[in-house]
């Protein structure tokens, strides 16, 4: 039984993987000091309430935030008896090159997003996902991680919008029924659904047109589902991507390790 854990910077996500499938998944909010017997007592309590009565024996983590690493290492070694797969460290194997300028560290979620994306796939992709940043992976012919863009995520433009300007309450990122707003939320929410809609359509032309090939674009994260409704924007939309990729990086290292 794996234990595969995703730490963004606002949500950090435990899912267990019996080989065929996910039988759990939970959900938390990140915190670097929260301890390993806080996250034990927090899983093991969600499990007993889920009836799933399994002995996890490999883990392998995937964190943005690398403080919230080492007390997870501590939970592995603990309560499972277990040393985990930390994607990004150099005793890591991906099944997939990364080719970008020397000395550049790239998150383990878009090591992770172009590793599940080529396994699901196939190459010649643009990975977009909707989390506290919004990342554009780019993935090549041969599954490489060979750059991308990164801009700021959907709330974190609203949240930037209402505490810098006093007049702007905070809102809710919703579709609006017509382009012009006619309220102050509405004027918002328009603004920032069409003002994404734009920025991935045309990062991803651009994209495209530097590769000067056709590429098939995939969405995933929180908000993911939201942008789907937005015709022509997404050939694809998988909401366990990264966690799907996880469990590809750590099948990969028992294998060859």
């Amino acid at each position: 039984m794996l234990l595969a854990i995703d730490c963004g910077n606002t949500n950090t996500v435990f899912s267990i993987w019996d080989g065929e499938s996910f039988i759990g998944t939970w959900r938390t909010s990140t915190d670097w000091q929260r301890t390993a017997d806080q996250y034990y007592v927090w899983l093991s309590t969600l499990m007993k309430f889920q009836k799933i009565d399994v002995e996890i024996t490999d883990m392998i983590i995937s964190s943005t935030v690398p403080r919230v690493v080492f007390n997870l290492r501590v939970l592995a070694d603990r309560y499972f008896h277990t040393r985990p797969i930390v994607v990004g460290k150099p005793d890591c194997l991906l099944p997939v090159d990364v080719r970008v300028d020397t000395g550049t560290a790239v998150g383990p979620d878009r090591l992770v997003n172009t590793v599940a994306g080529h396994d699901l796939y196939g190459g010649n992709l643009i990975v977009v996902d909707f989390g506290t940043a919004t990342t554009f992976d780019v993935v090549s012919e041969d599954g490489a991680y060979i750059g991308g863009v990164i801009a700021p995520g959907v709330n974190l433009s609203l949240e930037a919008l209402h505490h810098a300007a006093a007049a702007l309450p905070h809102v809710d990122i919703a579709k609006p029924q017509s382009v012009i707003g006619t309220n102050t939320v509405a004027c918002m929410q328009s603004g920032v659904f069409w003002g994404y809609v734009g920025l991935v359509k045309e990062i991803c032309a651009r994209i495209k047109g530097e590769r000067a090939r056709e590429m098939k674009v995939i969405s995933t994260g929180g908000l993911a589902p939201l942008f789907q409704q937005t015709e022509d924007l997404f050939d694809e939309f998988h909401d366990d991507l990264t966690m799907h990729g996880l469990t590809v990086i750590h099948r990969y290292n028992k294998e060859n390790n």
